[in-house]
């Protein structure tokens, strides 16, 4: 190709380069317009999105506002209601004092006179006190909710008569492996079984009726019709004694308890065993036994009947029988039976325990405590005793 044809192309190159570049160039304007149409449209959408969510803070903080307003409202009636209930359960505690409920004892002539004709008996035979115990339940003073625990039967207790702070756990009416825990923080933290040592015992239980004194667990066993009264040492885990109760077709001593057939109790006075015979099934019967032997000391018939019963304990010698009815209510203890003589029928208070979750499965006096440990439906309950004087008949 010569010279003056690549002259004669320059001005064709050129024109094609301007023609390229100014394509190019309505190119980038179009896509620099399509990007200031998006931009102002996000900008716009942005906008509204910010207007409308604004509105909704405000809507929501409306809202948020009046919700807070009626939770106000509903916490005030509550307190209300809780006032008015706690008045209304003060004017019943009021009312049941000053109406107490009529025993559950069928009265008629011959019965008065067997009765009278025993107590006249009973005089000559009065027992002789161990210790200047002189108090009796007045009220009860407090209630604690400790926790849940296990199934709805059962009890729980400590040492009635040592110093130690072990918790013994008896996990429903038929079991031999009672819970140990070493103090009653690590029972009432920890709702496992893993910070508490485990005893087997050599023979299972029946009913909730054991007790843990001064070192020895004292538990029922059921063998055939009779039942044994075993006494384990707790330190070397190995039975120190056992004996055959002396009474014959025995029948549960509480009538809403029907697994418990004796109930051992202690006091300040000793142990004690509360149980119930076909003889006399209306009414319970008590007992006074030997910590060491084992033996039966006295026996008294006692007045309290079976009946809507759920549990006993003894307070300075005398029973103190809690009666419920079947359905969840207010217990109360009812019938108070003094071995001694001591406190006249007058005297003894009209103890109502606070309204729960069901009745009681166990309830274990302790005389250094004075408080009663409770087993309801699975909870267990502390209930410290407002104490007063006996007056002597």
């Amino acid at each position: 190709m010569g010279p003056w044809r690549c002259l004669l192309l320059l001005p064709l190159l050129a024109a094609a380069l301007r023609a390229q570049q100014q394509h190019f160039m309505e190119y980038v304007e179009r896509r620099l317009t399509l990007l200031e149409e998006r931009i102002s449209q996000w900008h716009d959408q942005s906008s509204r999105y910010s207007t409308e969510l604004r509105d909704f803070k405000n809507q929501v903080l409306g809202m948020l506002e009046a919700a807070e307003k009626e939770r106000e409202a509903m916490r005030a009636e509550a307190e209300s209601a809780a006032v008015r209930v706690d008045r209304l359960e003060r004017e019943v505690d009021y009312l049941e004092t000053q109406n107490p409920a009529p025993p559950c004892v069928e009265v008629d002539e011959t019965l008065m006179d067997k009765q009278v004709a025993t107590a006249k008996q009973r005089k000559n035979e009065k027992y002789t006190k161990l210790t200047d115990c002189s108090d009796t339940i007045a009220s009860v003073r407090a209630m604690k909710i400790l926790k849940r625990f296990g199934s709805a039967s059962g009890l729980w207790t400590k040492d009635a008569a040592g110093s130690s702070e072990k918790i013994y756990v008896f996990d429903g009416t038929a079991n031999d492996t009672v819970y140990v825990f070493p103090r009653m923080r690590e029972f009432t933290l920890f709702s496992a079984t893993r910070k508490a040592a485990r005893i087997k015992l050599p023979y299972p239980w029946v009913g909730t009726g054991h007790l843990v004194y001064d070192g020895h667990l004292y538990y029922i066993r059921q063998q055939g019709p009779s039942f044994q009264v075993i006494k384990f040492n707790l330190a070397n885990k190995t039975v120190v004694d056992s004996s055959v109760f002396p009474a014959e077709e025995q029948i549960p001593v509480f009538g809403l308890s029907p697994a418990t057939y004796i109930e051992v109790s202690a006091d300040e006075e000793g142990l004690w065993a509360i149980y119930a015979t076909k003889e006399d099934e209306k009414n319970m019967c008590l007992a006074k036994l030997d910590p060491g032997s084992l033996d039966i000391e006295q026996m008294w018939d006692t007045p309290c009947p079976r009946e809507n019963a759920e549990g006993a304990f003894v307070v300075c010698g005398a029973l103190h029988v809690v009666y419920n009815t079947r359905l969840p209510s207010r217990a109360r203890v009812q019938c108070v039976f003094d071995v001694s003589g001591t406190l006249a029928p007058e005297d003894a208070s009209l103890v109502y325990f606070p309204k729960r979750y069901g009745s009681h499965a166990s309830l274990k006096y302790s005389p250094r405590e004075r408080q009663i440990y409770a087993w309801d439906d699975g909870y267990q309950i502390i209930y410290r005793m407002e104490m007063k004087k006996k007056l002597e008949v």
